[in-house]
């Protein structure tokens, strides 16, 4: 591999433009780089450590009608990832080593992005029995999720994190108690009622976080919580890390800018689960993000097929992309309201979901001898979101037609550039 050279960057944002010499696929120089290579121009760009998304949904096997891992790879890649965790519910579900390693081995096919499969907790994610923990973890998991479905039997949850503990992995809880959530379409309150919607109160999830980190505090093991969306659930985690719980937690891009109000045109393009809350969660939600009581940003990217959006909203599928979204929104709700710089934005996309994941390649500091997984990002842009121009498959987003702030201008994997300019080099 020849040396890489980026041109004119700031690394988190900070200082003069400076040039970072790339070989190797390690950090091998950051100042003034005579040397010759392959170059990206930054432009002033700011230079971050490759981000991290600890959930995404690629798909990959069995619906590849709405996502394939070569589709999301370059998605991912395009939003500046150079890291995601394939989440398990698929078909068949990864619920054993068969089918995390073809997942693992058709990430390392694709090379845009490692690509880490998420196991199932419970065979079939159907709570009722602990799938192949220890086969799972052998092949290479980290990190072990029924998403989609809560892991609701507390004793089932709790064996799953003694076993968890045992093999030095994380259990991610998708956090509602179904029997409060039975038909449920919306958050419970005043929008689901004038739009005469089912109601999925609050309580649903964090009586569920609370039950967890009850039960991780028990036995000692680490427990991650899904996709956040309420203040309740920030208060939980807060009480939860200050009694020294091993907990951490993610929220997704759309519940820190998006809130109920956007159902009242029945658009289910706006259904996702856990459902849109309120102002008041968003801005709960942001507090808790900059706080460091939620430890990171988290996509949960989920690409649907037209028919299973483009129709009545009852009937749709919850999920929204993600990918190549996840920057600017974190940049409109962060960076933009002075609750984060870009050493903040940094923790949140990239340090903290590699910590949590014990990624000790990913995440890593803009230093010298560092490996060489990069963001360019060029904070003054702005564009306009068409789904349809996405590199998936499917272009379910609920940004169409926003303007946003900020996009990625390169990424680079192990010194090897993955995307740039909105392509991906061929």
């Amino acid at each position: 591999m020849s040396p890489l050279i980026i041109r004119g960057v700031r690394p988190y944002g900070e200082g003069d433009p400076v040039d970072v010499l790339v070989r190797d696929g390690v950090i091998a120089a950051i100042g003034e780089v005579a040397e010759e290579g392959e170059e990206v121009d930054g432009a002033g760009a700011v230079l971050l450590p490759g981000f991290v998304d600890l959930h995404t949904h690629l798909r990959e096997p069995g619906r590849e009608d709405t996502e394939t891992i070569a589709s999301g790879s370059a998605a991912a890649a395009l939003g500046g990832y150079t890291a995601v965790f394939a989440m398990a519910n698929t078909n068949p579900v990864a619920d054993n080593a068969v089918v995390v390693e073809h997942v693992a081995r058709r990430g390392r096919e694709v090379g845009l992005v490692d690509v880490h499969p998420v196991g199932a907790v419970t065979v079939g994610l159907a709570g009722e029995k602990l799938a192949e923990l220890g086969t799972m973890a052998k092949a290479g998991v980290r990190v072990f999720s029924d998403d989609g479905h809560c892991v609701h039997d507390p004793l089932l949850m709790r064996r799953a994190l003694e076993y968890s503990k045992a093999l030095d992995v994380v259990v991610a809880q998708h956090a509602e108690e179904p029997r409060l959530t039975v038909g449920a379409q919306a958050h419970e309150g005043e929008q689901a009622s004038r739009l005469g919607l089912q109601g999925w109160p609050a309580a649903a999830e964090e009586a569920i976080v609370a039950r967890d980190c009850l039960l991780a505090k028990q036995v000692g093991a680490r427990l991650h919580v899904c996709h956040v969306s309420t203040s309740g659930t920030a208060d939980v985690l807060a009480w939860a890390k200050a009694r020294g719980t091993e907990v951490s937690a993610e929220v997704t891009p759309h519940h820190l800018l998006l809130t109920d109000e956007r159902l009242a045109t029945y658009d289910p393009v706006n259904k996702v689960n856990p459902p849109l809350r309120t102002a008041a969660d968003t801005e709960a939600l942001r507090r808790a993000l900059a706080d460091g009581v939620i430890d990171c940003v988290a996509t949960d990217h989920a690409p649907h097929a037209v028919q299973d959006k483009d129709c009545e909203w009852s009937a749709a599928r919850p999920g929204m992309l993600g990918l190549q979204t996840a920057l600017s929104i974190v940049v409109e709700t962060m960076v933009n309201t002075g609750l984060l710089d870009w050493r903040g934005v940094a923790r949140v996309m990239s340090e903290r979901p590699a910590a949590i994941a014990g990624l000790p390649d990913q995440g890593r500091p803009i230093e010298v001898g560092e490996p060489a997984n990069l963001t360019l990002v060029d904070p003054g842009a702005r564009w306009v979101v068409r789904g349809a121009e996405f590199a998936g498959v499917a272009a379910n987003t609920p940004f169409e037609g926003m303007e946003l702030p900020a996009r990625v201008v390169a990424t680079v994997l192990r010194g090897r550039v993955t995307a740039s300019s909105g392509r991906i080099p061929a």
